[in-house]
């Protein structure tokens, strides 16, 4: 999972492109023209964010084998104690060889926290809730398989 967002799993009809960290594909610096340009603006400028998508990694196992994850599991805000959204894909990343997974955390769920001040949502503890077993999980920004698109320009780590 290189970040990049796939329909009706990561990204629906209902989900805005602030909400999905697509903003930079609208061209909202320019004056062109585009069907929903006025309820992004708005949104930007004067409402909070509904939802926002993250990225999640575990370290877990079970056994000798990684933690696998399915999708839709629940996403645990541990320093909240409550649940706070849920997952909508999820795999297993070979490359990071542990589980990852995409999922909105939501904003009437947090209350507490503006989904835009992106600090302060990192700064808090998080589970997912795996068949019923909560399981600590890391929470990013970007895919932590290559966070600055290094690789498709070919530049590769050694």
């Amino acid at each position: 999972m290189a970040g990049y967002r796939h329909w009706h799993a990561d990204i629906r009809s209902d989900d805005t492109p602030l909400e999905s960290g697509l903003a930079f594909t609208c061209k909202l610096k320019t004056d062109i023209d585009f069907l929903g340009r006025k309820a992004l603006v708005s949104q930007k400028t004067t409402r909070k964010l509904n939802k926002r998508l993250f990225c999640f990694t575990l370290d877990g196992v079970v056994g000798k084998l990684p933690q696998p994850l399915f999708g839709l599991e629940t996403i645990w805000d541990d320093s909240l104690g409550k649940p706070v959204g849920y997952l909508r894909r999820a795999e297993y990343g070979y490359s990071l060889q542990k589980g990852i997974g995409y999922g909105y955390i939501h904003q009437n769920m947090v209350k507490t926290v503006n989904l835009r001040d992106t600090s302060r949502i990192l700064e808090h503890d998080y589970s997912l809730e795996i068949m019923g077993n909560k399981v600590p999980a890391a929470i990013h920004t970007k895919s932590p398989f290559d966070p600055n698109n290094l690789r498709i320009q070919g530049v590769y780590k050694s």
